[in-house]
């Protein structure tokens, strides 16, 4: 079963070779094996979180995670108007596995790569809440994530995009200050 996936979004085009090359030898240095994988990816297992900081999962729960290139990114059904220009590329951080401990590494890894990248993280979804996407009218749910990101530093907006319904709904999109906050937030650990 695949695990949890969070977006990294770049407003200035990088070769994927290239970005693979950076993202594989800084993550050599505590993880083993980082490979290129099927179709270009590239796959790791966590040997060593510390580099990470100190508020990571037990090693031993943790499964492959990989880095690959999003072929749909820019998507024509979002909408990037709250940005000063649309982001030209994306990058898929992914867990094999799901699970807490998968979800909270995961998540560590987003913000040290947005971090060395310059990149903002796609939550692909909305925080704080497990949001179904046949719920796109439900207005609770958007004041309640609203009010819990306005609490936090750093930048978030919410990108609207098309559901498979014919619906409007949106994600939440945010930079590496919002993402730290966010991962020290007591809400983080109940949707984990």
């Amino acid at each position: 079963m695949a695990g949890p996936a969070a977006g990294l979004w770049l407003f200035e085009r990088r070769e994927f070779g290239d970005v693979r090359a950076e993202a594989a030898a800084w993550l050599e240095g505590f993880c083993a094996p980082v490979e290129t994988g099927v179709g270009g990816d590239l796959d790791f297992r966590v040997r060593d979180a510390t580099a990470l900081g100190p508020v990571v999962p037990d090693l031993a729960d943790l499964g492959v995670f990989f880095l690959s290139e999003d072929e749909e990114m820019p998507a024509e059904d979002e909408d990037y108007s709250a940005f000063p220009r649309p982001p030209v590329q994306g990058l898929v951080l992914g867990a094999g596995c799901s699970g807490p401990a998968n979800h909270r590494m995961l998540d560590h890894l987003a913000l040290a790569l947005a971090e060395r990248l310059g990149a903002l993280v796609d939550f692909d979804g909305v925080l704080g809440y497990r949001t179904p996407r046949d719920d796109a009218g439900d207005e609770a749910l958007p004041a309640g994530a609203r009010a819990l990101v306005a609490a936090l530093p750093g930048r978030v907006v919410e990108v609207p995009y098309d559901t498979g319904g014919g619906e409007r709904w949106f994600r939440h999109v945010g930079d590496a200050e919002f993402l730290a906050a966010w991962l020290r937030h007591p809400a983080f650990r109940l949707v984990t």
